[in-house]
């Protein structure tokens, strides 16, 4: 295990002065909080803490409760930190790091934690880190660029939650808890205007229709200019990276008494804009194909072409309009059903249907050349139903268990607008999977300071899928199915002074995956004969293709972490884990003879770490602080050993801020909000001359707001990225070239007007 000393010499040495200066005044201030209470300072109601209560085990616990390493935002404190969206959630949080990729869109969301997630987005993936709106699985993020408006909570799960999540959560789990419809009557209007042309407005609003039914509403618009231009598509309808979303949300709620209640969501979204900035290293790798010209064009390709003489790397070349544009949108419908049986027992079934769908792709050459261009389309249904029983077996214990059943089908489409090599490129995916499970997790109070608890996960999956990349072959089929159960075993124990200790063994699952994009299937075709014997290629490839899922995806992850109140002024949470993965797929991709293949690389891993979460309240000045760091070893494959991707091993934020009581009882809170994120690959290789590493990176946020007395608005001067960091957020090496996708997260200054009546 890494040791303090270490660990400070890495922070040290990773960190920037001022950063470091920054985070090494935590530690002196609590040393001085403490001096403070030795002197029999009273705290005021200001300066104590307010226990977030969470429902991460599916029953309301205080924060400090749950045996786990969780991370929990106040939704009306996102805005003062510069959380707009999932993104910058995964700037805030120890050991997660949120990146997009996903065939160029804007609204994607790829979040890894301790070294899990996933890069690709295409339907025969799964992420390993789950996302729940309302207790409802996103199966796809590509589509559904959810908006972070009438937020109650955000719950960041760190670790395998095998027992009572399951669903491809075998990294962890973001909860986002919306708010319910309640009896009050109230109107909410958020408004931004900033540099970059960003217009942002939502308007919230919550009404009692009577004594037992009432509603709210959230309509929202976002919308930012792009960073580039498409120099060669004069027509163009949007800029690089521009982006536009019209998103909405209504609840109703039926409570005829206080033992049984009904909450009725729609949602929907509509979102467009221009391709994420990408570029394209050619020179760097000096194929035969690019840089020699060996290509179906005969054109010898280099960087000058991707970024000619006098355009900003943020320009793009490409001279093909099908890939200038991206769209997604989703539609949405839950309904959760909650039933009060008597004092001991609550039933709890919640039903959703989603539907979401994109448009997007890249011109992995990014030059004027119709060489290799990718426009695709893809969409996913999905059905879930969960049903929850929870309550109390006696005084001491209680108990949460559920049935759960998932399904969704969805495609991906590259049509006659696509080409590899100057050529036709055809992929056709298609998938439908099934997901049924039962869990049970019991708790059980020994005596006031310690408590028990375990559970268990029976699940089975099964998939049936098809490509289709190569006419002459046809479309190979293969069905699957996994199952697997998990488990988990905490104890929390209550100290003298209030905190709280637990340790925790758990274990998580994830059914195999097929690849994302098999092209190895035309080798195999023609490697078996090709059209010189078209029957028995094909029989040979159906045979023995390489279109075959992997195995069962497991987890053990072993965990110890102290949380709670150090003192009045003090909150702390410290965890240690281990965690080993098994049969865990990369995904690796590469140019092929037939085209642009992603394979599955079938690793072992172990993630190891130590995370530390921090909030300081000095009357009116307070302090959080967050600090991740980890060492990922995976098992050598083949002669080199791979590295977990869009993995930094060191993740900071500091966030001080500091309320003016000014006369007359109006108000100016400052905030400034410190992320970094340390170096890391783009892919699973680390090898130099791949050059897929990515620079560290550190982003810095303000947020300077006044309040009148009588708190009838706040307005606000908001700063995003203030030093404008230009970073890569991700890389990928094909062999032929190198894709740069560049951060869409350039400087933003601006006002933000808030009201409520």
């Amino acid at each position: 295990m890494t040791n303090r000393t270490d660990v400070s010499k890495t922070l040290a040495s990773k960190l920037s002065p001022v950063a470091l200066a920054v985070a090494m005044t935590v530690p002196a201030l609590s040393n001085f909080a403490v001096a403070q209470e030795t002197q029999d300072v009273e705290a005021t109601e200001e300066q104590k803490f307010e226990a977030i209560t969470v429902t991460a085990t599916k029953r309301p616990q205080v924060i400090y409760e749950v045996p786990i390493a969780l991370s929990a935002f106040d939704g009306d404190k996102l805005a003062a930190q510069g959380i707009t969206d999932l993104t910058d959630v995964g700037k805030f949080v120890p050991n997660l790091n949120v990146t997009g990729f996903s065939a160029g869109h804007t609204s994607s969301v790829n979040p890894f934690i301790r070294g899990i997630g996933l890069q690709d987005h295409l339907i025969t993936t799964d992420p390993g880190v789950s996302v729940y709106v309302d207790g409802v699985y996103l199966g796809r993020q590509v589509g559904q660029n959810w908006s972070l408006n009438n937020i109650q909570r955000i719950e960041v799960l760190r670790g395998p939650q095998g027992t009572l999540y399951g669903r491809n959560s075998i990294g962890g789990a973001i909860n986002i808890i919306t708010k319910e419809p309640d009896q009050g009557d109230v109107t909410k209007v958020n408004t931004e205007f900033g540099t970059r042309g960003r217009v942002k407005a939502d308007l919230f609003v919550n009404h009692a229709l009577s004594d037992t039914v009432a509603f709210n509403a959230n309509l929202s618009f976002n919308k930012r200019d792009g960073l580039g231009e498409f120099i060669n598509v004069p027509n163009a309808e949007y800029d690089v990276g521009e982006t536009e979303d019209v998103s909405g949300r209504v609840s109703v709620k039926w409570e005829p008494s206080n033992d049984f209640r009904m909450v009725l969501t729609a949602d929907a979204n509509n979102g467009d804009g221009g391709l994420r900035p990408y570029t394209v290293l050619i020179d760097e790798v000096g194929s035969a194909r690019y840089f020699g010209g060996g290509n179906g064009l005969g054109v010898e390709l280099r960087n000058s072409d991707v970024i000619p003489e006098g355009t900003d790397r943020y320009d793009n070349a490409t001279g093909t309009e099908a890939v200038t544009g991206v769209s997604n949108e989703a539609r949405g419908i839950a309904l959760t059903t909650e039933w009060d049986i008597n004092e001991d027992y609550t039933a709890k079934v919640v039903a959703s249907q989603r539907t979401s769908k994109y448009k997007a792709g890249l011109d992995d050459d990014g030059t004027v050349f119709s060489l290799d261009q990718f426009p695709e389309r893809g969409e996913a249904d999905q059905t879930s139903v969960e049903f929850q029983l929870n309550g109390y077996l006696n005084e001491y214990t209680d108990f949460v268990a559920g049935l759960y059943y998932f399904n969704e089908e969805g495609s991906n489409r590259q049509g006659e607008d696509s080409s590899f090599d100057g050529g036709g490129n055809l992929l056709e995916l298609d998938q439908e999977t099934t997901s049924k499970a039962a869990y049970i997790n019991v708790r059980h109070d020994i005596n006031d300071e310690l408590s028990v608890s375990g559970g268990l996960r029976y699940t089975k999956d099964e998939k049936d899928a098809s490509a289709n990349v190569f006419s002459a072959l046809g479309t190979i089929f293969d069905s699957n199915d996994w199952n697997e159960l998990t488990w988990e075993l905490a104890t929390n124990y209550t100290f003298e002074n209030g905190m709280t200790g637990y340790a925790t063994i758990q274990s998580g699952y994830q059914s195999g995956q097929y690849p994302a994009r098999p092209y190895c299937l035309i080798g195999q075709f023609f490697g078996a004969g090709g059209f010189d014997d078209i029957d028995g290629a094909q029989a040979a490839v159906r045979a023995n293709n390489c279109f075959t899922a992997s195995d069962n995806i497991t987890a053990t992850n072993y965990e110890v972490g102290v949380k709670g109140r150090i003192n009045e002024y003090v909150d702390m949470s410290v965890a240690v884990f281990n965690t080993e993965f098994e049969d865990l797929p990369y995904q690796v991709s590469r140019v092929s003879e037939g085209g642009f293949d992603t394979a599955n690389l079938v690793v072992e891993q172990t993630s190891r770490g130590i995370e530390l979460d921090t909030t300081l309240n000095l009357g009116n000045f307070s302090m959080m602080t967050s600090i991740g760091y980890m060492d990922v070893d995976v098992e050598e494959q083949a002669g080199f050993r791979p590295v977990a991707p869009l993995t930094p091993d060191l993740t900071l934020a500091i966030g001080p801020q500091y309320t003016f009581e000014l006369d007359g009882g109006d108000s100016i809170r400052v905030r400034a909000d410190y992320s970094y994120r340390s170096e890391m690959y783009g892919e699973p290789t680390s090898a130099p001359e791949r050059m897929t590493e990515l620079d560290s990176r550190e982003l810095v946020n303000f947020d300077i707001a006044y309040t009148p007395a009588n708190e009838a608005y706040t307005v606000a001067l908001y700063g995003r990225n203030i030093f404008d960091e230009r970073y890569d957020n991700a890389r990928l090496n094909t062999g032929d070239y190198i894709l740069q996708i560049l951060s869409n997260d350039a400087s933003e200054f601006g006002v933000r007007f808030s009201t409520e009546f």
